[in-house]
């Protein structure tokens, strides 16, 4: 091979390496950064949640998950090992990091910061140090919890405010009385006295207007569930025993031992709505409002307040859980890893 052949072949090889990494980095850009920060282990809408994050990874570059307590599932350890479970199950537990948040409320933990391995150091370090990357475009952080971990952030760090977007899914807003808020009403109240942009994903048990709305039955689940995800070779045990090789394996066993609702008997799937809004948020109403205060267990309106937040209510079922089957479909390999 001559001089000018061998110049032309190297030529190409430099462009045809550039155009690759210029679409690659085109590609993560177009994706929303995104940190999950769930209680994992207390219901069974967390693990939907994650595993439709996970199957849509099209959409969302995620950044990490970061796990908290709230007063069902045990503690930090029974959360953290859940979201595990579900991380092995969709084949991402060695390419996003999984971190323990707090155990404890706000209060017991804020004036513990200048502590290097405060409860929750983990997730409240990585939340900040991320943060603080995204000074162009927001950090997304969907918390599907308390808001503990993000009062801690903000308060070790307040500048962090400025490059988060949170959706946090809790309160039954204009009414008391939901059990993520319930959990840590100190950590809520702390992060909206804050400046980050913050977005009510609102629960509403009972009505039509929040995401108890938005529901699976038992027959839909025992019949779309089984055999959906990736297969892997190495079974992981499940919260109420058994081996699983497959998400959607798992997901029928949380089914079995759940209790349901209604006629026909239903379960919500609230935090999985939560990231449906994120990735089109055309599936919900959303609405600007004068920031309020929660007083007493009960909200207090503020309608002179300059700080807006926004809510949203009203979501689409039939969209929300038709993306949701969907998905989990689309991912569903059934080689072994």
């Amino acid at each position: 091979m001559n001089k000018l052949a061998l110049l032309i072949l190297i030529s190409g090889c430099v462009l045809w390496g550039c155009k690759s990494h210029n679409q690659k980095s085109n590609q993560i850009a177009n994706k929303l950064p995104v940190i999950f920060d769930t209680d994992a282990n207390n219901e069974l809408d967390d693990q939907h949640a994650l595993a439709y994050l996970f199957f849509n990874s099209n959409v969302f570059d995620i950044k990490g998950i970061t796990v908290n307590a709230t007063r069902n599932g045990g503690n930090i350890d029974s959360h953290f090992d859940e979201a595990e479970r579900v991380m092995k199950l969709c084949k991402v537990a060695d390419k996003i990091p999984l971190l323990k948040g707090a155990d404890k409320s706000f209060t017991e933990i804020e004036n513990d910061l200048s502590n290097s391995n405060f409860d929750g150091f983990e997730a409240v370090d990585f939340i900040i140090g991320e943060a603080k990357k995204h000074t162009n475009e927001k950090l997304v952080v969907i918390a599907v919890g308390k808001l503990t971990n993000l009062a801690l952030a903000l308060k070790k760090e307040p500048a962090i405010a400025e490059n988060i977007r949170l959706v946090w899914l809790g309160s039954n807003y204009p009414e008391p009385g939901e059990y993520n808020l319930d959990n840590d009403i100190a950590s809520m109240n702390y992060v909206l006295k804050t400046n980050i942009d913050f977005e009510m994903v609102t629960v509403r048990y009972g009505k039509s207007s929040g995401t108890d709305a938005v529901r699976i039955t038992k027959e839909e689940a025992l019949k779309n569930m089984p055999g959906v995800g990736p297969r892997i070779t190495i079974p992981i045990v499940g919260r109420h025993g058994g081996k699983f090789h497959t998400f959607g394996d798992y997901s029928e066993n949380l089914f079995q031992n759940c209790k349901f609702h209604g006629n026909p008997p239903s379960r919500a799937l609230f935090d999985m709505a939560a990231v449906a809004i994120v990735k089109n948020p055309k599936w919900a109403e959303s609405t600007i409002i004068s920031c309020p205060i929660m007083v007493d267990e009960k909200w207090v309106e503020q309608p002179e307040n300059s700080r807006k937040i926004n809510i949203w209510e009203n979501f689409d079922k039939e969209s929300i859980m038709k993306d949701f089957n969907q998905t989990m479909k689309k991912n569903n390999i059934s080689q072994p890893e």
